[in-house]
């Protein structure tokens, strides 16, 4: 057989081309990043290992508090007064929202350098976390107090946070930056995208209705055409005018058809599902065929039960072989043949010239079916005895 394309096959590749196109009154809703939202180089101290951190780092500060307290032989209230500072320096990061935190952490901090003149290196680090996590440019005036503590009192500690603390502001103010400006990138990216795919079911859906209005009118010609030519035409033999009641039968089938699988590309409608086509309806498949034919059907081996995509595809086979015979060879002797074994064979073979059409793409589709399938398809002229073969080898698992 030939490359031919069966009606069927084109529909169905219009269906998996469609969808549902539901074009009008609908609108690309526009995807917008609001203010204050999460960012992505936060870590979340209010939660799970975030908040874990807070603590072990509170607990940290706190004992630091106490043996400097200790090898200072300070006062208690000098070391009670040292330790709530640890805690309300550290703790906060794990309890409330970034902002927050950094205010209380950096007031604490300030505190815990101008009046004691200590400040825990748990506590100094959480200060510099919660202005990195805070990340709004307002959370600089955080750092002023540093700045001023560091010229009026320096110490170690008073100088690193005065150096730490403004870089600290702008790393987290260059990361919600960064954040933003990917939210509003993938923001762009997919109303591009919903614009394209909104364009491409517009644009299948205007080639449906048209391929609709167009091809819907002259099968409707046929099958009237058909029907007044049985009708009118005087002496026309019984022969004849059965066959005028089948072409218009035939036109009317193709007609319902166009129209179900084309439905479902049109707003508003939903296709009428069917169930597949098995191999038990070859023979009206051959019956079809036999009004321009002769045509067999040669079944060898047991039957057994098949994979449903298997047998679609064995279907689909020779429902194509057969199309391309009555386009390339019209009038030729086909023979479909199933061999059931460890494998199902499907020939289908016609007494045609044996020719091959290379521009048309039926060969190919039936490859891809018998690939799709777990199979292989081979298909060529008769070298010995003329004529057209297609050979199909599908796999055989029992269900």
């Amino acid at each position: 057989m030939r490359d031919g394309e069966a009606g069927d096959d084109s529909a169905e590749a219009e269906l998996s081309t469609g969808g549902h196109a539901r074009l009008r009154n609908r609108r690309c809703l526009p995807v917008t990043w609001k203010p204050g939202g999460p960012r992505a180089h936060e870590w979340d101290f209010r939660a799970g290992a975030g908040r874990a951190a807070a603590f072990l780092l509170g607990l940290v500060a706190v004992g630091e508090a106490f043996w400097r307290s200790v090898a200072a032989d300070v006062s208690i209230e000098f070391g009670l007064t040292l330790c709530l500072l640890a805690v309300a320096g550290t703790v906060p990061l794990g309890l409330l929202r970034p902002a927050a935190a950094a205010v209380l952490l950096a007031a604490a901090g300030f505190l815990s350098l101008a009046l004691l003149k200590v400040l825990t290196a748990g506590a100094a680090v959480a200060v510099v976390v919660s202005l990195v996590l805070a990340g709004a440019v307002w959370v600089q005036t955080l750092a002023v107090p540093f700045v001023v503590l560091a010229i009026a009192q320096p110490s170690i500690m008073a100088v690193l946070l005065a150096a730490c603390a403004p870089a600290a502001v702008w790393a987290g103010i260059a990361a919600g930056a960064r954040k933003e400006a990917l939210l509003h990138r993938a923001a762009r990216q997919a109303v591009a995208a919903t614009l394209v795919e909104h364009t491409a079911r517009g644009e299948r859906a205007r080639i449906a209705r048209e391929l609709h209005d167009v091809v819907a009118h002259h099968i409707s010609m046929i099958a009237v055409q058909a029907e007044t030519a049985r009708l009118t035409t005087p002496g026309l033999p019984d022969l004849g005018a059965q066959r005028f009641s089948e072409i218009g039968d035939r036109a009317r089938t193709g007609l319902t058809e166009m129209r179900r699988l084309l439905g479902v590309l049109r707003e508003g409608t939903e296709p009428e599902l069917k169930p597949q086509p098995k191999l038990q309806q070859l023979v009206d498949l051959l019956d079809d065929a036999r009004l321009s034919a002769s045509a067999r059907l040669i079944v060898s081996g047991a039957p057994v039960p098949l994979d449903p995509g298997v047998e679609l595809a064995a279907y689909r086979i020779v429902q194509e072989a057969l199309t391309n015979a009555r386009r390339h060879a019209p009038g030729a002797a086909v023979d479909v043949e199933l061999r059931y074994g460890p494998q199902l064979r499907v020939r289908i073979r016609d007494n045609g010239p044996g020719t091959a059409n290379p521009a048309g793409h039926g060969l190919a589709g039936m490859r891809e079916r018998a690939a799709a399938a777990g199979g292989t398809l081979r298909a060529g002229p008769v070298d010995t005895v003329g004529g057209f073969l297609v050979e199909a080898v599908l796999p055989v698992e029992e269900t």
